[in-house]
């Protein structure tokens, strides 16, 4: 299915895609944690063989100039989101990463567990951000995927334990939350981030968590 709007320079957009047949993409700590480098290293020019990296500085490695700004990232079982900004003139950074980074994690999987074939359903969906309540309501969105695992119908369910969601989703190592609220003891997934090229309200831990708890308490679906 033909996408309807082009990449423009400077513009936000919401990447997802899911397990073809919506099968699990990330069995263990390994395949998530190979995805998020992959977020890293796909994200430049430089052409990079995986297995010759050493694995204490993979997110320290000259990548040559980004395609994309990456604002957030979250990796659940059988899908990911990434909300990102095009970087380049001519709006191919990010059609150039995601095919980079799809056919790298596809080759990866297929080879560790013995099988072939398509592993995403098709080409990855992608929606613009044109709005500023819609990019701060992305990166909400996004973060609070997680919530799923603990209770799949928690914005519904007027009973679910909102304090244990959060404490979850505060704590979940498979996206870029904890590199919003954990400014004082960084991680090293934090390179995959480029923050400052998304607008302030991003930059701010307590505006991060505000953000996430108001959507806990008011659980509206506008997905």
């Amino acid at each position: 299915m033909q996408r309807e709007f082009s990449f423009a320079p400077n513009e936000f957009y919401h990447l997802y895609n899911r397990g073809t047949d919506k099968r699990t993409i990330f069995n263990n700590k390994q395949d998530y944690s190979r995805f998020v480098h992959l977020l890293y290293l796909c994200n430049g020019t430089i052409p990079i063989v995986y297995k010759t990296l050493p694995r204490h500085d993979v997110l320290s490695i000259e990548r040559g100039d980004q395609l994309i700004d990456i604002g957030a990232y979250c990796l659940m079982p059988n899908h990911f989101h990434i909300l990102v900004r095009e970087r380049t003139k001519q709006g191919k950074g990010i059609s150039a990463f995601m095919k980079k980074i799809l056919t790298a994690y596809s080759m990866y999987f297929n080879k560790k567990y013995d099988r072939t074939g398509s592993l995403f359903e098709g080409t990855f969906k992608a929606k613009h951000a044109n709005r500023d309540q819609y990019l701060k309501y992305l990166f909400s969105y996004i973060h609070l995927n997680p919530a799923k695992i603990i209770d799949a119908y928690w914005k519904t369910n007027i009973r679910a334990n909102r304090k244990k969601i959060f404490a979850y989703v505060r704590e979940y190592r498979y996206s870029s939350f904890l590199d919003y609220i954990s400014v004082n003891d960084p991680r090293t997934e934090l390179a995959v981030l480029n923050k400052d090229a998304f607008p302030d309200y991003f930059h701010r831990k307590n505006s991060a968590e505000r953000e996430l708890i108001e959507w806990l308490t008011f659980p509206v679906s506008k997905d």
